[in-house]
């Protein structure tokens, strides 16, 4: 197959739990037909239960006379972690940020749940249950854990904050995630280690009912333990039914969390691969050297999976 509010500091009354909850995976995306280079097709059947939580076909984006993307296709599944690899420039900060809607593409079609929908702006995209960690995380310093977690989405009662409505939620979501490392979810987030950080900053996204979370080099800068801790969390993610998008250098890390490789090179995708019946130097060689599979002038090919 190819293809942010200030407030007060006290201490929290709910304590975190070791329980999470976890669902089986889904299963593998089935094969579909390829799309044309400019218009995608229309799917006229029902979604089954293998049909990907999310496709992208024929994705491009320009800026100006730099084309970042070209003809890019990609599949989600529920239940799955997808790994995007790819060097620096290779466009996986550019299609993530197209599928958060920061960015309009230009050319093609996205998909969710087999339905045709339009990503404009990360509005819809949140609408859609999709959340993006980013690698600088977006978390402030100054404020503890439940506030940042509901940073401009605070419940409010009879036009006040509910804080203890918000520290139930935010204790059960870190409870779910198995996240027991932090002291108090009252904690500011300064005295945080990096792993508990992303910890926090992953459980800001996955609270909101989110199907496909997005996280952008989450190990880096992290020591072994904080990078084992953020790992394990990646895979609870993809064991409690949610897409989950990595993007990591780190090969290790993608080997030890990943389903599936998605490698990306000067703006093309340039192979997909199960992480069971391919190698590190595989890979490395799909980065570094992968031969695009769409380009105008060449015959298309269909690398097989690896095995």
């Amino acid at each position: 197959m190819h293809r942010c509010w200030g407030g007060r500091l006290h201490g929290s009354r709910h304590q975190l739990d070791d329980n999470g909850a976890a669902a089986s995976g889904a299963a593998a995306p089935r094969l579909i037909p390829r799309y044309s280079e400019r218009v995608a097709q229309v799917i006229t059947e029902s979604p089954s239960p293998a049909e990907p939580l999310l496709r992208l076909r024929g994705i491009e984006k320009h800026f100006g006379p730099v084309q970042a993307l070209y003809n890019v296709d990609l599949d989600l599944p529920s239940g799955q972690v997808t790994a995007l690899c790819g060097d620096n420039g290779a466009g996986k900060s550019v299609l993530t940020k197209c599928i958060a809607g920061i960015y309009q593409v230009d050319h093609g079609q996205f998909f969710w749940e087999g339905q045709p929908v339009t990503i404009h702006s990360p509005r819809d995209s949140a609408k859609l249950g999709i959340e993006t960690v980013y690698q600088d995380l977006a978390l402030a310093d100054n404020l503890d854990i439940v506030q940042n977690m509901f940073l401009g989405r605070e419940r409010l009662r009879n036009g006040l904050l509910n804080e203890d409505d918000m520290e139930r939620a935010a204790s059960q979501t870190l409870a779910n995630l198995r996240v027991t490392t932090v002291r108090s979810i009252r904690q500011p987030v300064a005295s945080l280690s990096g792993g508990q950080r992303q910890s926090v900053a992953v459980a800001k996204a996955v609270q909101w009912n989110s199907k496909l979370v997005i996280l952008d080099e989450p190990t880096a800068a992290l020591g072994v333990a904080q990078t084992r801790q953020v790992l394990e969390l990646v895979k609870r993610l993809g064991d409690q039914g949610l897409a989950v998008v990595l993007i990591s250098h780190n090969l290790h890390d993608v080997f030890e969390v990943a389903t599936r490789i998605t490698v990306l090179r000067l703006g093309r995708d340039v192979g997909v691969y199960e992480r069971d019946k391919t190698t590190q130097q595989e890979v490395v060689q799909a980065i570094t050297a992968g031969i695009p599979t769409k380009v105008a002038g060449i015959a298309e090919t269909t690398p097989e999976l690896a095995s």
